[in-house]
């Protein structure tokens, strides 16, 4: 079955960092983007960040911007969301998404996804 994993979730204070890893299974991330969403309760899913498939280019949510890095290493097939500078704010459900194209896209052209790996800000 083809999916993605995401990994390095948990607790963290207000200020404090977390890198989360998004590894896919059955499938080589090579030729896609990838993009890293996620969803507060209550909230609708939002785009947090994306990447193109080569790395060459990046996009980033305004509230990400400054404060979270996306990349991508073909050669280890995974694929990072360094978050520094945590709020409460951020807390939320994170996703990555692989999209074919090799372009950052809309949500729906992205094709596979993973469960998710849960954020929690808090003092």
């Amino acid at each position: 079955q083809l999916q993605l994993v995401e990994s390095g979730g948990g607790l963290v204070q207000p200020g404090g960092s977390l890198n989360l890893s998004c590894t896919p299974s059955g499938f080589s991330l090579t030729y896609y983007a990838i993009g890293w969403f996620r969803q507060a309760p209550g909230k609708e899913r939002e785009g947090v960040a994306c990447i193109s498939s080569t790395g060459r280019s990046a996009e980033y949510e305004d509230s990400a911007k400054g404060r979270f890095t996306i990349s991508k290493d073909n050669d280890k097939n995974t694929a990072y969301l360094q978050m520094n500078s945590l709020k409460p704010e951020d807390t939320a459900v994170y996703f990555c998404a692989a999209e074919p194209s090799g372009l950052c896209s809309p949500p729906l052209r992205y094709k596979y996804w993973g469960q998710g790996t849960q954020v929690t800000v808090s003092s």
